[in-house]
C-alpha cells in the first residue's frame, strides 16, 4: 500500500514539474544565504506567486564559478544572497544582465548605489558588518580573553582556537581580506594574514561554516559576519558576537539576474518579490539579521546597529572587480595558505 503511494505521489509530483516547465512558470535560483532562509524564500514565493522554484545552495565564489561555467548554455536564472563582490564580478564578466526593478527607489542608498556601480546588473538585498563570534563557554573555560581588535587575533594565545572561512570559496573570507587591505594597507595586511594563519585551525568553504562550529564548541573563535550570531544565539547556544574597535568592513548581500536566463520573466517576478518589505521580512522570520535594502522593512532588535560600530569606508567598486578579486586571492594562496602552521 505504501509503494502505491509513494509510486503516485511520484507521479504527481513528474507531472506538476512536467506542467511547470511546460508553462516557463518556474524559476532556478543559485541561493548564497543559509539554508533555512533559502527555504523559506522558496516555500513562501512559490506558493504566493504559483511559480515553481528550483534552489540550489552555494558559497557565492561557488556560485560565480558555476555561472562561468554554464555561460554558453545557463541553466540558472537568478543569483541570490552573499557577499556583493562576487556579484559585481559576475557584472564586470557579462554573466548578468541589466534590469532596474521598480522597487530600486524604495531602497537605502547603499543598496542603489551597488545597482548603479554594476550597471544595474545587481542589486543590494541587505548589508552586514564584518566581525568575531566567540564561544563564551569555551572562552571562560580556557580562560581565554574575549578578542576586540584585529591586533588581538595573532597574540599566541589564540593558537589553534580561530576557524575561518577560504577565501577562494567564500565572499565573507574575501570580505576579510579587502576590509584588512584598506584598513591597514596592503603589505602589512598580508603580513598580519601571514600571522593570523598560525592561530587559524581550520578554513572552511563557506562564511558560515565557522559560527557555526563556534556556536557548537568546536572551536573558540570565528571571523564572521555578525549578523549570524543572533540566529545561533536564539537556537540556545552559548555564542556572542563583537566587532573589532581598530575598524570594520561589510557586506552588501546582492541579487542578480543571469545573462540568458531561460526564465526571464519568472526571474523578474522573483527579483522584484524579493525587494518587497514581505519578502525581505522573510530574514529575521528565519533567524537571519542583516540590515534589510528596502527602507519600509521592520528592522529586527537583533540586527547590528550599524550606529555603534566603526566601518571603514569600503570601496566596493574597486574590490568587485574581478582582476582585483583574482589577485588578492592568488596572493593568499602563495603568502598565506601556502605556509606552514
Amino acid at each position: 500500500m505504501k509503494k502505491t503511494h509513494l509510486i503516485a505521489a511520484a507521479c504527481i509530483a513528474l507531472s506538476q514539474a512536467s506542467a511547470y516547465a511546460q508553462s516557463g512558470n518556474e524559476v532556478n535560483i543559485i541561493c548564497s544565504g543559509q539554508a533555512p532562509w533559502c527555504s523559506m524564500i522558496a516555500i513562501t514565493f512559490e506558493k504566493s506567486q504559483g511559480i515553481k522554484v528550483n534552489m540550489t545552495l552555494k558559497g557565492s565564489g561557488e556560485a560565480v564559478a558555476q555561472l562561468m561555467a554554464e555561460k554558453a548554455n545557463p541553466k540558472t536564472d537568478i543569483f541570490f544572497g552573499g557577499t556583493g563582490d562576487p556579484h559585481l564580478v559576475a557584472a564586470e564578466q557579462n554573466l548578468t544582465q541589466e534590469y532596474k526593478s521598480p522597487l530600486l527607489p524604495k531602497l537605502y542608498d547603499w543598496a542603489q548605489k551597488q545597482a548603479a556601480q554594476s550597471g544595474y546588473k545587481t542589486v543590494g538585498i541587505y548589508s552586514g558588518p564584518l566581525g568575531f563570534g566567540y564561544n563564551t563557554e569555551l572562552m571562560a573555560n580556557k580562560k581565554l580573553p574575549i578578542p576586540k581588535t584585529w591586533a588581538d587575533l595573532i597574540k599566541p594565545e589564540y593558537k589553534g582556537e580561530i576557524q575561518s572561512a577560504n577565501p577562494s570559496s567564500s565572499g565573507t573570507a574575501y570580505t576579510m581580506i579587502a576590509t584588512l587591505v584598506q584598513l591597514m594597507g596592503e603589505d602589512k595586511a598580508f603580513d598580519y594574514l601571514a600571522k593570523l594563519h598560525k592561530n587559524i585551525a581550520t578554513y572552511q568553504r563557506s562564511g558560515v561554516g565557522p559560527i557555526k562550529a563556534v556556536a557548537r564548541g568546536e572551536a573558540a573563535i570565528s571571523i564572521s559576519f555578525v549578523h549570524d550570531g543572533p540566529g545561533e544565539k536564539a537556537q540556545g547556544f552559548p555564542l556572542e558576537t563583537i566587532t573589532p574597535s581598530d575598524g570594520t568592513g561589510a557586506e552588501i548581500g546582492s541579487m542578480s539576474i543571469v545573462r540568458g536566463a531561460r526564465n526571464l520573466e519568472a526571474a523578474k517576478k522573483f527579483y522584484d518579490w524579493a525587494l518587497t518589505p514581505g519578502a525581505q521580512a522573510l530574514g529575521a522570520a528565519t533567524l537571519q539579521f542583516q540590515l534589510p535594502s528596502n527602507r519600509e522593512t521592520k528592522v529586527d532588535p537583533r540586527v547590528p546597529d550599524f550606529r555603534k560600530i566603526k566601518m571603514i569606508d569600503y570601496d566596493y567598486a574597486k574590490y568587485g572587480q574581478s582582476a582585483e578579486r583574482k589577485r588578492l586571492i592568488q596572493r593568499w594562496e602563495r603568502d598565506v595558505n601556502g605556509q606552514s602552521r
